[in-house]
């Protein structure tokens, strides 16, 4: 059997246009994704097998064109360049032609075959559009196909076109590339022969193209053009800065704008040649909802209506299968203690690692009903309104609507917040959202405030819990517009608030962007979560006193020893009595024990190490030792608590009692709600940052600002209060 032959096809186009619908009806749930190296933007990879070939499909980041404005940008073009895809497959919005095609112009520029594909014919059938898609391909000298990507319509036509573009043999036609005016013409004639004198056959990129770039004063280009001619391209630099000053002379402008300029009447003069309008005048579906969802009055309304209505389904549709995981957890638990002999390999297992791996895996239901709401919106063309409905709120921490979403998603968890604002354009807004995204207080933070709220402020629990919220949200405007006025101030990218056409999503898609996000999250976190929680237990494992190991056992023969001499002709109902009351004895010494072991373990002296800086701010080493577990994950600062406090029973109102018993006052409580809210967050999300942000620089100081921030606001809760008389 001969072997396939391998083609590689990059999928360019608009956000928006489809192009992710195609990928995904070409290559189905045979993809994988990732990030660009070096990069947070994310990477879709996809292999499928059409006749005798092997296609690799790459999704290009959505853009509008290949300029270096921003990381998209950059990522699209570099791949073209370097990697030298077979085709580039162009996805154009047929209802927005003119807009599309101005990065269909510049991928005419560039060495490479393209195939143009007017995707979602049907919207411009709606709209009253009539393309002639024969002239388009005979003016750019590209050939052009219809597809209606959501109805996975025209997909086996495309993948045809593609194998015959691909060895088609010719090279990309030279005739039909914009053509500017006279005078910049000559100037790109000037640095292309200087370019071509001096850099010679080995040059890998387009000389007409370089040559544009340059005068463009594109910066990675000319970065480019420096590493690869070394020396000589000092004359060729000099030489474009020249003629970008007499272009500038002769037109009163900057050279890129001017070609901005006439790259559009270059598209004009396309469109008006190859789009016919009907004269039946068509209902605008789009914009009449949008007469309502983005209404000033009304809009606000229906997206909190929308947003609850996501949070609802999340926590309380997942609230079912999250209890059977949790029921599967603790089963696991029970088999693996009845079939491993007690002693340090059982406790590790069950303690440890599946105590750990559970803690993960029973949010997965959540994840995944959370990340089909969001796929939803998106594909509906909702997420946009979200944004543009958001945009001046989010001004006010130097931000725009787009970053809304993810802070929005913090209130469920942070992970996929933090995972979710990869969809941000500009590294600085991903870097500033990701930053304070961990201040809006996730959903395991909770059960914690209603631990310390009901033991300390009974009926005014609720508007507690409620301030704590809003602590959080005006110190993420407050840190936002910090961040924006210092460490990433700058030059932001401008926000086009584009509304895309509202879309009936398909099932398909929906599942592909729901699994697809969700895998990543058991894949980055999972790994983390079991290392972490082996080291939590480790270190509250050992060293173990073997003096109170043999006490221990010898309290509970006693115990035993008790217990066993029973009165004469006791009844079978005054036997179970008996037996009820030598467990709860066992269990309470049980308890003493493992708060002692506790208490002399790694972990407290960890805790007892830091109680001078815990001190100030009201909380004692107990206290202490719970915020450190915390890190591996908010809900262990319960579990923790109620080991070292020695709670009479498992219930929380025991431990509540214990809390008010051990010398914690509602103003030191409130205190640690706010430490609890704002220092470093779980291990988990801390992952998550790393990933995101590509950085251990940026992941340090997000642990370590806020963090202090915490002990700061913490701090001046604690010691103003006493001031206050309010201790």
């Amino acid at each position: 059997m001969a072997s396939l032959k391998k083609l590689t096809i990059a999928l360019a186009g608009n956000p928006n246009s489809g192009k992710t619908t195609t990928f995904n009806n070409i290559t189905g749930t045979r993809q994988k994704v990732g990030n660009w190296p070096g990069v947070t933007v994310e990477k879709k990879e996809g292999h499928v097998r059409f006749g005798d070939y092997d296609l690799t499909v790459v999704d290009l980041p959505g853009t509008y064109s290949l300029t270096t404005f921003s990381i998209e940008e950059i990522v699209a073009r570099n791949f073209i360049l370097e990697n030298k895809p077979d085709v580039v497959v162009d996805i154009i919005d047929s209802s927005n032609l003119e807009r599309s095609l101005y990065l269909a112009t510049q991928l005419r520029e560039l060495d490479t075959q393209v195939l143009f594909v007017l995707n979602m014919a049907d919207l411009a059938k709606d709209k009253g559009i009539v393309i002639d898609a024969d002239m388009l391909s005979s003016l750019l000298e590209v050939p052009v196909i219809f597809t209606v990507g959501n109805r996975n319509e025209g997909t086996p036509d495309l993948l045809k076109n593609i194998i015959s573009v691909a060895e088609s043999g010719k090279g990309p036609p030279a005739e039909r590339r914009v053509r500017y005016s006279q005078d910049i013409e000559k100037s790109i004639a000037v640095v292309r022969n200087l370019l071509q004198e001096h850099a010679g056959e080995g040059f890998p990129y387009n000389p007409r193209w370089t040559a544009i770039k340059l005068i463009e004063a594109d910066e990675v280009v000319t970065q480019l053009v420096s590493k690869e001619l070394g020396l000589n391209a000092a004359p060729i630099l000099d030489e474009t800065t020249r003629q970008r000053n007499k272009i500038s002379n002769l037109f009163d402008d900057e050279p890129e704008i001017l070609m901005t300029e006439q790259r559009y009447g270059f598209i004009a003069g396309i469109v008006r040649e190859v789009v016919k309008r009907s004269s039946i005048k068509r209902v605008d579906v789009s914009r009449n909802i949008d007469l309502v969802l983005t209404n000033r009055v009304l809009g606000f309304p229906i997206f909190f209506f929308f947003i609850w209505a996501m949070f609802q389904l999340t926590f309380t549709l997942g609230a079912y299968p999250q209890t059977w995981i949790e029921r599967g957890v603790e089963l696991t638990s029970m088999g693996m203690t009845q079939i491993l002999p007690s002693g340090l390999i059982q406790d590790l297992i069950v303690n440890g690692i599946i105590a750990g791996v559970g803690s993960v895996l029973i949010f997965l239901p959540n994840i995944l009903i959370l990340f089909f709401c969001i796929a939803l919106f998106e594909d509906t063309g909702y997420m946009a309104r979200a944004a543009f409905l958001m945009d001046k709120v989010m001004h006010l921490v130097g931000l725009h609507g787009k970053s809304f979403i993810p802070m929005l998603m913090g209130f469920g968890c942070n992970v996929p917040a933090i995972m979710a604002a990869r969809t941000l354009e500009n590294e600085k807004d991903r870097i500033l959202t990701i930053l304070i995204n961990p201040f809006m207080s996730c959903s395991a933070r909770l059960p914690v405030y209603v631990l310390l709220a009901g033991a300390f402020f009974a009926e005014k629990a609720g508007t507690v819990i409620f301030s704590i919220y809003l602590l959080g949200i005006v110190l993420a405007i407050v840190m936002g517009r910090i961040f924006r006025n210092t460490l990433l101030k700058g030059s932001v990218a401008p926000f086009v608030m584009e509304l895309p056409p509202y879309r009936v999503p398909m099932a398909k898609s929906l599942m592909i962007h729901m699994w697809d996000r969700s895998k990543l999250f058991l894949k980055k976190m999972g790994g983390v979560i079991l290392v972490g929680s082996i080291i939590i237990w480790a270190l509250s494992t050992f060293p173990q006193n073997e003096t109170l190991v043999r006490q221990h056992e010898i309290e509970k023969r006693q115990v035993q020893t008790t217990f066993a001499v029973r009165k004469p002709n006791a009844s079978q109902q005054a036997i179970n009595v008996r037996m009820m009351e030598q467990d709860k004895a066992l269990a309470a010494l049980d308890r003493k024990y493992l708060a002692m072991a506790k208490e002399e373990s790694y972990l407290g002296g960890i805790g007892k190490f830091f109680a001078p800086v815990f001190a100030p701010i009201g909380i004692d080493w107990k206290g202490g030792v719970a915020l450190f577990t915390g890190f591996v994950a908010k809900e262990i600062v319960i579990s923790t608590m109620g080991v070292l406090h020695v709670t009479r029973d498992d219930s929380k109102k025991g431990l509540a009692e214990a809390l008010k018993q051990s010398g914690m006052t509602p103003l030191s409580a409130f205190s640690m709600m706010a430490f609890i809210l704002l220092y470093v967050p779980c291990l988990a999300t801390v992952s998550a940052i790393r990933q995101e942000t590509n950085s251990w620089k940026w992941t340090a100081f997000s642990i370590g600002y806020s963090t202090t921030l915490a002990w700061v606001v913490a701090f001046v809760i604690f010691q103003g209060g006493h001031l206050l008389g309010l201790g």
